[in-house]
């Protein structure tokens, strides 16, 4: 007699637990990402100042694509360790929430890194009427981004010094990475739903 032992539970507890800490390392990747948005140049003087981009005062790296998701994180990480069929059903609808939370941190930083990024950055610039800040490179309706005239990059920003390439990078980060996080997060939800489908899932086929 041949017995094969079907263990559903532990299938969808492994995907939970890959899932959370995934999400650990994303989290603090746009967390220090937006940090550093936050200090141009690796100088606190800008921000003491007011003259930083204010999509990255909105800190959506920290507190969306980071405390949230790792909000989210952690719960995931300690349903994979829950037994029982009542249990870890209850568990299974907590994550889908939590998931949902998750995703819309992650949604938010990303929707506000594409707009720092193609709003371009807070900066000290020659206008008509002298030096002042503003976001001289914010394209108009009709224009093309600054994005496609590398020549711009260096020459329109006065201070802080190369803030175009740094916003570009981070802001491109933050972005990529919480599009993965939303990827990571909808994966967990249709996993957490199979995990409530399919319970405790243990039992025995005999041949």
């Amino acid at each position: 007699m041949l017995i094969f032992t079907l263990d559903q539970q532990m299938c969808v507890s492994r995907c939970l637990r890959c899932v959370g800490v995934s999400l650990v390392s994303t989290a603090i990747i746009c967390s220090l990402a937006n940090i550093l948005l936050l200090f141009p140049g690796l100088s606190s003087r800008f921000l003491l100042d007011r003259h930083v981009t204010s999509e990255a005062t909105w800190a959506t790296g920290v507190w969306g694509s980071g405390l949230l998701v790792l909000l989210g994180a952690r719960s995931f990480v300690q349903s994979s360790k829950t037994r029982g069929c009542c249990a870890f059903r209850s568990q299974m609808l907590c994550q889908v929430l939590y998931s949902c939370v998750s995703l819309l941190g992650a949604f938010i930083c990303g929707v506000v890194s594409a707009n720092g990024l193609a709003n371009g950055p807070l900066c000290l610039y020659n206008s008509t009427h002298g030096q002042t800040w503003g976001v001289p490179l914010k394209p108009s309706p009709g224009e093309w981004s600054y994005l496609y005239n590398r020549t711009l990059w260096s020459t329109v920003c006065l201070e802080p010094q190369n803030v175009v390439q740094w916003n570009m990078v981070l802001f491109s980060v933050m972005g990529s990475v919480s599009g993965l996080q939303v990827l990571l997060c909808v994966a967990n939800v249709l996993n957490s739903l199979l995990g409530m489908i399919l319970g405790h899932g243990s039992g025995q086929t005999k041949v």
